[in-house]
């Protein structure tokens, strides 16, 4: 299951979107309330459903409910009225949006701002699809805290929003039967030359082991080394399979500089097993390791097709706009390399002078 396109009509910040998007790798990168988090996050809502197996022998109103209960986990918002999610504007208003998938396979799902818990909502799912998972990385690790977070997210009302329940039960899997593939042992070689070690679960805890050191409880390691952890482990699971989406918010969030270009390695590695990935970023670090792939073909033997995604407000009217490139150096408006050159030029006026 790929997404090949995504329409917003008044949701949230984005009063008119079509997106295209690639088969395999897309960053998107923007100033702070542009709308990055919010792309990845309709897209999670709105393909999160049908991922489950039992979605098929739902009614019309069990499907609605689902959904509507999704968009509400997701976004949170206020007293959990969905219509909080159309376009603020006075008087009556109306978002519409939706994602188009492989076989011309279609979800719409539509409501006015005056609506609490009802929507309208269309699919053009084929009852043959093949299973697939959808996997959102929130910008906090989990793993390190997945002992009890499900029992406490079930019983009591926490401030998470509901990306980090899902991922915590993806955590909570056991390790699929029989030996590893091919795939999964090309990827998983990989990502422990990475890491320098192996992870281990043990009673619902999850440990770095290293051989001639031992084992490291996942308090102890480095936020890059857990968030790469889970990615191994939900390989393992067979959670991140050829048939997964993965939305990533912010990788770079708490993490060395040193780490970001085995990240990067990593997502790299996912996409060449057939992985469609969704990155959010403000780091040049991040940025400019999956540019240099686009650049110099050597990089990206596999030809692998990455996108880049800018969001901007227009500077004369103040309405969010984007662009998409092939390039991030083809990108006009580029917050992060922006200020990458204004700090180079206050540099230079402090050497010298104005």
């Amino acid at each position: 299951m790929k997404i090949h396109t995504l329409k917003l009509n008044r949701f949230m910040l984005f009063e008119d979107a079509e997106i295209n998007w690639s088969k395999n790798i897309n960053v998107i990168c923007g100033e702070n309330s542009t709308g990055k988090t919010t792309l990845l996050k309709v897209m999670y809502a709105l393909l999160k459903p049908i991922s489950k197996e039992t979605f098929g022998n739902m009614t019309k109103e069990m499907e609605e409910k689902v959904f509507v209960e999704k968009l509400q986990g997701v976004f949170r918002p206020d007293e959990m009225k969905i219509g909080r999610l159309v376009s603020r504007v006075q008087g009556s208003n109306r978002t519409d949006f939706s994602v188009l998938m492989d076989k011309n396979q279609k979800i719409s799902v539509g409501f006015g701002n005056r609506q609490e818990n009802h929507a309208d909502v269309n699919l053009k799912i084929s009852e043959k699809r093949k299973k697939f998972d959808v996997v959102y990385i929130p910008t906090k690790e989990m793993i390190s805290n997945t002992q009890h977070f499900s029992t406490l997210y079930e019983e009591y009302h926490i401030d998470f929003e509901e990306m980090y329940y899902d991922l915590n039960k993806l955590l909570d899997r056991p390790l699929s039967k029989g030996p590893n593939t091919n795939e999964q042992k090309e990827v998983l070689h990989s990502f422990e030359e990475i890491m320098k070690g192996q992870i281990i679960q043990k009673d619902k805890k999850f440990y770095l082991r290293i051989k001639g050191e031992g084992e490291f409880e996942m308090g102890l390691v480095s936020d890059g080394y857990r968030k790469l952890a889970m990615i191994i482990y939900m390989i393992l699971s067979g959670s991140l399979n050829k048939d997964t989406i993965l939305f990533w918010d912010e990788p770079e969030t708490n993490m060395n500089p040193k780490m970001i270009r085995p990240i990067v390695q990593a997502l790299t590695v996912l996409a060449k097993m057939g992985i469609q990935i969704f990155v959010t970023t403000h780091d040049y670090f991040v940025q400019q390791e999956f540019n240099m792939l686009t650049l110099y073909p050597e990089l990206n033997p596999d030809k692998l097709d990455i996108q880049f995604m800018s969001l901007y407000r227009d500077e004369a009217t103040n309405q969010l706009q984007y662009e998409i490139e092939q390039t991030a150096s083809d990108l006009m408006h580029n917050a992060i390399m922006q200020e990458f050159d204004a700090m180079y030029d206050r540099e230079q006026r402090v050497i010298y002078g104005d």
